[in-house]
């Protein structure tokens, strides 16, 4: 339902966007059924395409030509799809959007050698972008999300990190993308760098707003909703912004050390999860997000009269206010 609202929300691009799903498909063609099978099984699992969208968009605000702006949404979307695969290796995890992960679904090996692949195929894609400068922020987003999957890991399990820490790690695992999406979009149509400058900051601000509001959900939505069990974040040892403002609470942080050592069982869960929803520390992440939405719709505010200025209000209030 929650998608269905989204695409509501930029239902004219569902053309060029079908255009983009299509090349998609076609850029994760290989000769090894391993590879093919494995990539197809995440591309056929969905997802909201904010990405390329952010990039139809911030294209809207030059000369836009799908067939060329195309060559750019793809390899976005082939990053990030890179990156979710890679991060349920990491993460162990076993469902993605209510469905087997490749990993679970073949292995580890596969699955890293699957990311491998799309990351590859992004940048053999990105050789039809003329624009150089184009090709330097594209690869300055890759080698920064890469800096990402390694803070990551070296931030799981560790608790007692700071909310900064916090930030830098969002900033790369899901800012970032979003930024250089708007960005991109705006720099291949041959937008004026200041236009261009208020879509990557619009496009940074909300992705941080979109993964604080994930990060909550992962906290206060159902496991149905979810499409896996509420608080996985925490049991995988991804210290969230909830989970960093509740921790100080002794009661709470019994059930936090025991998600991390692996002891917590079911009802423990249902406890935990009741305790942090009744507690400040959601409310505080909303406050905190929403200070980031208010700043992306401030950016908008600042680009030149356009008919898409709507879609990205609409689009940001719906990532910073959706409920699951």
């Amino acid at each position: 339902m929650e998608k269905m609202r989204l695409k509501l929300l930029y239902a004219d691009l569902q053309s060029d966007i079908r255009i983009i799903e299509k090349e998609l498909e076609t850029a994760l063609d290989s000769s090894s059924h391993y590879l093919k099978d494995a990539s197809l099984h995440l591309l056929k699992a969905g997802g909201k395409r904010i990405r390329p969208v952010f990039v139809l968009l911030g294209a809207k605000f030059g000369r836009y030509d799908i067939q060329q702006i195309k060559h750019v949404a793809v390899p976005l979307e082939l990053i990030h799809m890179a990156s979710l695969v890679h991060d349920d290796v990491i993460d162990d995890s076993e469902l993605r959007r209510g469905r087997p992960t490749v990993k679970s679904q073949w292995n580890n090996r596969v699955a890293m050698y699957a990311g491998d692949f799309i990351f590859s195929k992004a940048l053999e894609y990105m050789t039809k972008i003329e624009n150089q400068k184009a090709h330097e922020i594209l690869s300055k987003t890759m080698v920064e999300i890469c800096l990402g999957e390694i803070i990551q890991i070296e931030d799981k399990m560790y608790v007692d990190q700071n909310i900064r820490d916090y930030f830098r790690r969002i900033k790369r695992k899901t800012a970032l993308l979003i930024s250089s999406s708007c960005h991109l979009g705006a720099v291949a149509a041959g937008a004026e760098e200041q236009v261009a400058n208020h879509l990557k900051r619009f496009g940074y601000y909300v992705g941080m707003s979109f993964q604080i509001i994930d990060d909550i959900l992962d906290l206060t939505a159902t496991d149905k909703q979810l499409g896996k069990p509420a608080g996985s974040d925490l049991m995988q040892g991804n210290i969230t912004l909830p989970v960093l403002l509740v921790k100080e609470d002794s009661e709470i942080r019994t059930y936090i050390d025991k998600a991390l050592d692996g002891t917590m069982k079911e009802d423990e869960r249902q406890v935990f999860l009741k305790k942090i929803r009744k507690s400040s520390a959601i409310e505080e992440s909303y406050r905190i997000s929403n200070l980031y939405l208010q700043k992306a719709l401030q950016e908008i505010d600042a680009l030149p009269s356009n008919s898409v200025k709507k879609s990205l209000r609409d689009i940001a209030l719906y990532m910073g206010k959706r409920k699951f």
